[in-house]
């Protein structure tokens, strides 16, 4: 099987319920998460629907064979003239950011109604504030991430040891070209860390025109090193102050917007439950993909606790939660949880068997008065599923959840 085409079946269903919609259908991730592959596969159902190729219009700006397609100009004339005349069309451009102005030429597909629109981008700001100025209420944003324990074992196929391969997810990440190489340190890492160079230079350097890339550098290999911990502006420019590194506050500000903007972080707001308000400055940081950070720092063993931290959070997003972290009375919750009418309370941590961990855990849920779910995930196989209330996951079981 080729690995690069299982169906991702949670985006592509998403997808399939918007096809012939009066919208612009935005995908948006990182690089080397499987846009370009979902377009594909989205192509090939329209085509197995009975739609002609020839009404399908698709633009992969990472194709040399479009490099001649640089402005909203050469994308209107380019588009309009391979359009079918007769019949319903479909415009399909991935890494539509790479055109100047874009914005200009799909919101005239939409006003002339020339087809369905599909676009994907790579970078969150320059997509975000494009499509709220030119296409506010006529488009919906499908976020789509690195793999998921869930879907690691698809391409993982044949390895039906899950404890094995959680390992190896832990590891490794969810990029899904891994699963072309072997699975060996020096071989994915290797790769891992070619692909952030890649991408801090596409996206954040080339792009915003950075000067010393040095300093960028510094600051990625900061956040890398400091996942799950409350980090700020001011935190990092003192960390690099006392090696007589001078990088100011409003430098690092920049810097973490830009690759924020990337997708290759997310900076988590701290949320006062008693005081229904976010804290403002002291964020937590997760990466989009841990297996990444590996490829530059290294995998290792005492950062176990953050790295569980972060596969939760990256399921959680995942499963289309809006994820905060929680403050109450001066006790901290990993994670707020919330979307639609729904909202659950979850502490994560490796495991209870130290009488203080566990206290820790539970007693900071009971802590909070409302009735909304509190969840302990961990490694523990055996322990009981509730307590005082308070119900226990096994991260696998987790993980493995069907949404």
């Amino acid at each position: 099987m080729d690995k690069s085409y299982i169906d991702r079946t949670t985006y592509l269903t998403y997808l399939e319920n918007f096809i012939d919609k009066p919208f612009v259908k935005v995908i948006i991730g990182m690089r080397r998460v499987g846009k370009s592959t979902l377009l594909k596969l989205l192509i090939q159902k329209l085509i197995n629907k009975g739609i002609d190729e020839k009404s399908i219009v698709y633009i992969n700006k990472e194709s040399l064979e479009f490099d001649f397609i640089s402005n909203y100009q050469e994308l209107y004339k380019y588009v309009k003239s391979n359009l079918t005349a007769g019949r319903t069309n479909y415009i399909i451009i991935d890494e539509i950011q790479e055109i100047q102005d874009w914005e200009m030429a799909v919101t005239s597909f939409l006003a002339e109604d020339l087809g369905d629109i599909f676009i994907s981008g790579s970078n969150a700001h320059l997509m975000s504030k494009e499509l709220a100025t030119y296409l506010s209420g006529r488009y919906v944003e499908i976020p789509v991430y690195p793999l998921t324990f869930r879907e690691f074992l698809q391409f993982r196929k044949g390895n039906d040891d899950i404890d094995e391969e959680f390992k190896k997810y832990l590891r490794y990440g969810g990029m899904p070209a891994i699963h072309y190489l072997q699975f060996e340190d020096e071989v994915i890492f290797a790769y891992l860390n070619s692909l952030l160079n890649t991408l801090l230079y596409k996206d954040v350097v080339l792009r915003n025109r950075i000067r010393d890339p040095e300093i960028l550098e510094r600051i990625v290999h900061y956040l890398f090193d400091n996942i799950g911990n409350i980090t700020t502006a001011k935190s990092i420019s003192d960390f690099y102050k006392n090696q007589k590194i001078k990088i100011s506050v409003d430098t690092v500000l920049n810097y973490l917007g830009y690759i924020q903007s990337a997708l290759l972080i997310d900076m988590i707001k701290r949320y006062d439950i008693k005081g229904k308000k976010n804290l403002e400055f002291h964020d937590k940081v997760y990466l989009t993909d841990i297996g990444i950070r590996h490829g530059l720092i290294g995998y290792r063993e005492k950062d176990f606790g953050g790295l569980l931290e972060n596969i939760v959070y990256n399921e959680l997003k995942f499963r289309g939660y809006q994820v905060k972290v929680g403050v109450i009375s001066g006790f901290e919750i990993d994670f707020v949880a919330e979307k639609q009418n729904e909202k659950k309370y979850i502490q994560v941590c490796s495991y209870l068997a130290d009488k203080k961990v566990k206290e820790r855990e539970f007693g900071n849920l009971e802590k909070i008065p409302d009735n909304y779910e509190k969840v302990v995930i961990s490694l523990d196989k055996f322990f009981p599923e509730n307590l005082k209330g308070i119900h226990h996951i096994y991260l696998l079981d987790f993980l493995m959840e069907k949404v």
